[in-house]
């Protein structure tokens, strides 16, 4: 087990569960097909290439909130633009393959872990503004931990309609 150095002790459990989406992040794309990943079922719901580039996605913006100007250009892909202002899935647009989804989301992962492990008290208490509210930066990391806990949870339910194999937890 990894020992942990975080400047604020509310940030062990984030980056346990940051850890362990990490995994089964890898693990819930396992062997879906680039085909299979676009297709909706003739339904209205985020497809698994929507949902696995929304999470890519949601690191990358976590980053460039908590890093300043350093890391801007981690990751500048084109592709990234369909989630631009937290889009909802696009209706005919091809979505980048779970490969490079996977590439990304293993460039993106040690970055955002140092800087969640690096993050003042200070920061964490300070406040997010948003539109329509403003929260501390620690609600809203605890938000997104559980929202890429739930779209983990969809690419997963959509691995079973698929008629994919469960996702592994090991």
């Amino acid at each position: 087990m990894e020992t942990l150095s975080v400047k604020d002790s509310r940030m062990y459990a984030i980056i346990s569960l940051y850890d362990i989406h990490t995994k089964l992040y890898r693990n819930v794309i396992e062997g879906i097909s680039d085909n299979d990943a676009h297709n909706r079922l003739n339904t209205k719901a985020n497809h698994v290439a929507w949902l696995a580039g929304s999470l890519v996605n949601e690191r990358l913006e976590m980053v460039n909130l908590f890093s300043g100007d350093s890391e801007k250009k981690l990751i500048t892909k084109a592709s990234y633009k369909l989630f631009e202002g937290y889009k909802g899935i696009q209706d005919n647009e091809i979505y980048p393959t779970l490969s490079d989804y996977r590439q990304d989301w293993e460039t993106v992962t040690p970055v955002l872990k140092d800087l969640l492990e690096n993050i003042s008290t200070e920061k964490l208490n300070s406040l997010f503004e948003m539109p329509e509210m403003t929260i501390p930066y620690y609600e809203l990391i605890t938000y997104m931990a559980h929202r890429e806990a739930y779209c983990i949870g969809q690419i997963g339910l959509w691995r079973r309609l698929l008629n994919y194999a469960p996702m592994k937890y090991q």
